[in-house]
C-alpha cells in the first residue's frame, strides 16, 4: 500500500515521538495511577527512620507506608531487602528513594507492584553505567572528603554531617540523626543497576537546590535524562526532613493523590 506524504510525515513524528518516550521515559505521557501503597528506601549515613516527617503526610492521606530497611551491604542484599517489602505490597506501589537508594530505585522498580518511582535527590543510573563515573564529569560535593573508613565500613564525620549531608536542619536534630547515622560497606558502591526501570515506568524527581551530597546540576542532568516530572526544592540534601511538604506533595502526585 502506497503511503502519501502527509501520512507519511504523520508516522515519522509519531515514531520520532515514540522513540523521545522510550529513551527519556514516560512520566510525561501517562496520568498517574492511584496506588494504595508508597515504600520508601533510605541512602547512605541513615536508616529507613530518615522519612519520619513524610510518613505521617502519607498515612494521612489514607496511604499504606513502609520504610524499608537497607542494609548497605551490597546492592543486591540493598535490592533484595526492597523487593522483599514490594513483594508483601496488596495493589499499586509507588516506590521512593533518597540519595543513594535510588540506585535500588531504578533496578528494583522493575517490579509488577510499582506504579511510579520518585527520585529524593538521588541517584537514577541508566542500566549498567558507571554512576561514579558519571558524577565525576561534575564538580565533586563537599560531602564526598567527610567520609571515613574503619576497615571496609564508611560512614561521615561528624562536622561533614552537620555541615554537608544535614547542613540545613538545627544542629540538635542533625546531631540526633548522626546518632542513628549506619555505616555503608565499601563494596556496595561497586554494584552497577542491570535495570533502567525509569524508561517503562512513570518518574518524578526532587532536586535539592543546596545540596552538598550530590552535585545539584548532576540532579538536575539525571532528572531531565529521565523525562521526570521534576520540583527543584532549596534544601540540603535532607529536603526529605527540611523541606517535607514539598517532598510529600510530590509523592502523592505520583500517588494520584494530588487532589
Amino acid at each position: 500500500m502506497m503511503m502519501n506524504r502527509r501520512t507519511f510525515s504523520t508516522a515519522l513524528l509519531a515514531g520520532a515521538a515514540a522513540s523521545l518516550v522510550s529513551s527519556r521515559g514516560i512520566a510525561a505521557t501517562t496520568p498517574p495511577v492511584k496506588a494504595r501503597n508508597v515504600v520508601l528506601v533510605h541512602g547512605l549515613f541513615a536508616d529507613g527512620s530518615c522519612w519520619s516527617e513524610i510518613i505521617p503526610r502519607l498515612q494521612a492521606a489514607g496511604l499504606n507506608v513502609t520504610s524499608v530497611q537497607n542494609p548497605l551491604t551490597t546492592l543486591p542484599d540493598a535490592v533484595a531487602s526492597a523487593q522483599r517489602v514490594l513483594d508483601r505490597q496488596d495493589g499499586p506501589t509507588v516506590l521512593v528513594g533518597h540519595s543513594f537508594s535510588g540506585m535500588i530505585v531504578t533496578e528494583v522498580g522493575m517490579h509488577p507492584n510499582v506504579s511510579a518511582l520518585v527520585y529524593v535527590a538521588a541517584r537514577a543510573p541508566d542500566a549498567d553505567e558507571d554512576y561514579t563515573a558519571l558524577a565525576k564529569t561534575y564538580p565533586t560535593p563537599p560531602a564526598s572528603a567527610g567520609i571515613v573508613f574503619d576497615g571496609d565500613e564508611g560512614r561521615l564525620s561528624e562536622a561533614a554531617f552537620l555541615r554537608d549531608f544535614a547542613g540545613d536542619l538545627p544542629e540538635a536534630k542533625a546531631k540526633v540523626l548522626y546518632a542513628v547515622q549506619q555505616p555503608f560497606h565499601k563494596q556496595l558502591l561497586a554494584g552497577r543497576t542491570s535495570h533502567a526501570a525509569w524508561r517503562s515506568k512513570p518518574s518524578y524527581y526532587a532536586v535539592s537546590t543546596e545540596d552538598r551530597t550530590i552535585n545539584p546540576d548532576l540532579e538536575r542532568f539525571m532528572a531531565k535524562r529521565m523525562g521526570a516530572t521534576t520540583i527543584e526544592v532549596k534544601a540540603s540534601h535532607l529536603a526529605l526532613i527540611s523541606q517535607p511538604d514539598p517532598i510529600a506533595r510530590l509523592i502523592l502526585d505520583a500517588a494520584g493523590r494530588s487532589e
